[in-house]
């Protein structure tokens, strides 16, 4: 049951394969989205322009343009939420779409259930608690949790759901190490998962935050260990 805030919220489902389509949209529909659909990469990037999706499931796969670079397109522009969707066990595949800037993914073939489930806990974090965190300020970082913003030296960083996700945990836990396992498990909530999701979006972040990304100096790996946000 998607829960009163959530309900009427707009998700374009991105898919070339008719079945799963219509699976798709119809699960996320009952679930009580707006759903809009496309089924090819120029589609794709025109609807989530003109439409404003809150939310979108992208096949990876798809004429015209592929679903990495539609998502590489659409995040240059825009924080929407992106749900990849990928081959069974194809690990570049991932990795590309990750790397591209999608939020999360799942692999094919899934439930439907699952999708609306990831769909709902992906859009229920941009929902404002009613009772609003304090704001957290570490060095040259302000977090707004409320808000769901991190600011360096004033300036707002520009991160996508995921990104702010594993930033505000750390910046919760300064100079604490962590396992890709224990992440996974805090910022993702998934008891099991491709442990290079944590590797990349931990690379995104330190093309943000970082003055040098490849010598980090504010969220370094803690060897043997994971990672560990140092300020």
């Amino acid at each position: 049951m998607t829960r009163p805030e959530l309900a009427d919220r707009r998700v374009l489902v991105v898919e070339d394969d008719p079945t799963v389509l219509e699976v798709a949209s119809t699960y996320l529909r009952a679930a009580g989205y707006l759903v809009d659909i496309a089924s090819d990469g120029f589609a794709a990037l025109e609807a989530a322009a003109n439409r404003r999706p809150d939310l979108i499931v992208l096949d990876r796969m798809l004429p015209g343009i592929d679903g990495v670079e539609v998502c590489r397109r659409i995040r240059a522009r825009s924080a929407v939420p992106i749900i990849l969707l990928t081959a069974l066990s194809a690990t570049d595949d991932r990795i590309d779409g990750l790397e591209a800037g999608a939020d999360d993914y799942l692999t094919k073939p899934f439930s439907p259930r699952e999708l609306v489930l990831r769909v709902q806990s992906i859009l229920r974090r941009s929902v404002t608690d009613l009772t609003p965190e304090a704001a957290v300020v570490l060095g040259a970082f302000e977090l707004d949790p409320s808000a769901r913003t991190v600011r360096r030296d004033g300036r707002e960083l520009a991160l996508s759901v995921r990104e702010f996700d594993l930033l505000a945990f750390l910046l919760k836990h300064p100079r604490q190490a962590f396992s890709r396992e224990q992440l996974l498990r805090a910022v993702w909530h998934w008891e099991f998962g491709d442990l290079s999701t944590v590797t990349v979006t931990v690379r995104r972040v330190r093309e943000k935050i970082e003055n040098d990304p490849t010598e980090p100096a504010i969220l370094v790996t803690v060897w043997g260990v994971g990672y560990r946000l140092d300020l």
